[in-house]
């Protein structure tokens, strides 16, 4: 089959990664779109690529391009998606994927009407070793789930107009590192959570800084999160099971595992995957779907990570500027 030819929006530092990544591949990035042209002019220099556009909504009508890679700030994706799924591309959107459930769910329906393939660029479904996790649990080798802690703290200044902590930036602890602890946790468990109680503590600005959550679903599976925003924590997971208890250090990127047996306590190491190479394997996951496997992208699992995510925004009823009538559900 022909080369795919992949669009980048925005210059910044997760569009850096994806550049290298393709061209560590053998493969190119066809063209680049930015906001501000001066930026995309110096991204094309440093990487090779051919196209620069001199207005970034070209991209979405160029019939050149395959799939565009979104990596602007949350608050932006929807137009963006809007834009390129109506015009029948391909988009691989950055995390968080929209603010909101009402957002996916257009986004959803625009690529089902246009036949595209939509998913988020979300490591944890990428990742060589949770692919080998996931087939082993699939195998029974670790028995039912019973209990997942998941940690993800990062301390970041209090400037509150950095991205982080502003509100027309869609910042906050959920949208930006919650996401990934949650599709960790829907990657384990047999049904999305239903039963979920909170409690959250909010930045000078009105986002959330940090936050404690628990979650149960219909089979009786726990999740147990801690999130913060100004507060280091090591990004820790551990999923309880009948037959042992996996401990993953570094979770997003990860390419270790201990398994450690419940009645012997005897340790095994599961190895698989690169950390450096987590946008190459999202990149090529998203190659694979186009071609034809869609659910690779997990996409149904995302639907569920979004829906949690603005499930427990609306009892905290935190809101951005964008979502003005609150429907966020």
């Amino acid at each position: 089959m022909k080369d795919i030819n992949w669009a980048i929006l925005g210059t910044g530092v997760v569009a850096n990664e994806m550049a290298a990544a393709l061209k560590n591949s053998g493969k190119k990035v066809y063209a680049i779109g930015n906001r501000t042209h001066e930026k995309a002019v110096a991204f094309a220099e440093k990487y090779g690529i051919e196209k620069v556009y001199g207005d970034y909504h070209e991209m979405f009508h160029d019939g050149n391009v395959d799939v565009i890679y979104i990596t602007t700030p949350h608050n932006t994706h929807i137009d963006f998606l809007r834009e390129a799924l109506a015009a029948g591309k391909h988009v691989l959107c950055e995390k968080s994927i929209t603010l909101n459930s009402a957002e996916l769910r257009e986004a959803v329906a625009l690529a089902e009407k246009n036949k595209s393939v939509l998913g988020e660029a979300m490591t944890i479904y990428h990742m060589p070793l949770y692919k080998k996790l996931s087939r082993m649990y699939g195998e029974g080798h670790f028995g039912k789930v019973n209990l997942i802690q998941l940690n993800f703290g990062s301390f970041k200044e209090y400037n509150m107009k950095n991205r982080f902590f502003n509100k027309n930036l869609a910042g906050g602890a959920m949208l930006d590192i919650g996401v990934y602890a949650l599709s960790l946790a829907r990657l384990f468990l047999s049904s999305k959570p239903d039963n979920i109680l909170t409690q959250v503590s909010y930045a000078p600005t009105g986002v959330d800084e940090k936050a404690g959550i628990l979650m149960t679903n219909k089979q009786g599976e726990m999740t147990v999160v801690s999130l913060s925003l100004h507060s280091k924590l090591p990004k820790r997971a551990v999923i309880s099971c009948e037959k042992c208890y996996i401990e993953i250090m570094e979770y997003p990127r990860a390419c270790e595992a201990v398994l450690v047996d419940a009645a012997l306590g005897k340790k095994t190491i599961i190895e698989e995957g690169d950390r450096q190479c987590a946008l190459q394997y999202e990149m090529e996951d998203m190659e694979t779907a186009i071609r034809g496997n869609r659910q690779i992208m997990r996409l149904n699992d995302t639907v569920d990570v979004m829906a949690i995510m603005s499930e427990i925004r609306n009892e905290w009823q935190l809101y951005y500027p964008e979502e003005t009538d609150g429907e966020i559900v």
